[in-house]
């Protein structure tokens, strides 16, 4: 599947590595690292050079607990990286965010994708992304980064999660976005436990089921830290695993800071896939 990114193609025929690009001072693992614009540029354009198809910009922290930033804050922490990015490289570029005012300013700047924590459900996020005519990556999400983590509860959470995005894909529709425009994805550490983590992480395929791309964003999380009993910056071992299990149950994107490791864990799994083809 290729996907169109306001004019920049995504080719999501084989599993591919997206890379997180946070200008952000409060992000749970590279917060405040990137926040000057230079030094933004020479990191897209580091996993570029790794192996990266997309650049997927924030400047909004979606950690648990995280402070909400405003409006205005946000336009000014991700427009002028979108804009280096836009003019030096021929990457797509995705916006993180859910605000559609922040939607509108970073397409207007160059982005090519709208990847949305919320799924298009703040007010006025659902038309502006169908205004703006370029694919979104839906994610589920349990209450928000602020309160998705006070005891998080599911019945069942595979059918729940996999009900809520069929909704969204409902929604996008019927407000113009076309499925050949929406990327998937389950929301690994928004508003789940260890156990829904992991139950969704052995039930993938039933999510790749549904017949659209799914993005799987594991790098670094809680979930490898608490498993593992490792810091932040012992956690690769942990999400190459994780990424690794994604991609053998048919993600098609993964959301990761270790580009280049990442890469290669993502071509293995390809290769061992594929191995058909080279008889």
């Amino acid at each position: 599947m290729i996907i169109d990114c306001a004019g920049k193609k995504l080719d999501l025929t084989c599993p591919q590595v997206m890379g997180i690009l946070n200008v952000t001072p409060d992000s749970f693992s590279d917060g405040g690292q990137f926040l000057r614009e230079d030094l933004a540029l020479e990191q897209a354009k580091q996993m570029m050079a790794d192996g990266a198809v997309i650049i997927d910009v924030g400047g909004e922290s979606t950690r648990p607990g995280a402070d909400v930033v405003s409006v205005d804050e946000e336009i000014a922490r991700v427009v002028p990286v979108i804009e280096a990015i836009q003019s030096e490289l021929a990457v797509p570029i995705s916006i993180d965010t859910s605000k559609p005012d922040v939607m509108r300013a970073a397409v207007h700047a160059g982005a090519g994708l709208i990847n949305d924590v919320q799924a298009l459900r703040v007010e006025g996020a659902l038309a502006t992304a169908a205004d703006l005519s370029v694919p979104v990556c839906l994610m589920h999400a349990q209450g928000t980064p602020q309160t998705m983590q006070n005891d998080p509860h599911y019945d069942d959470v595979v059918p729940e999660v996999i009900t809520f995005l069929n909704e969204r894909i409902v929604a996008c529709e019927q407000a113009g976005i076309t499925r050949s425009k929406i990327i998937l994805d389950p929301g690994f550490g928004f508003g789940k436990c260890a156990r829904h983590n992991l139950r969704l992480m052995k039930q993938l395929s039933q999510l790749v089921d549904l017949g659209l791309p799914v993005l799987v964003g594991v790098s670094r999380k809680s979930i490898i830290g608490k498993l593992l009993n490792v810091s932040v910056e012992e956690r690769l071992a942990g999400s190459l695993a994780l990424a690794s299990l994604s991609v053998w149950q048919g993600a098609k994107l993964i959301r990761t800071h270790d580009v280049r490791e990442t890469v290669q864990a993502v071509n293995i799994c390809n290769y061992v896939m594929q191995v058909d083809d080279f008889d």
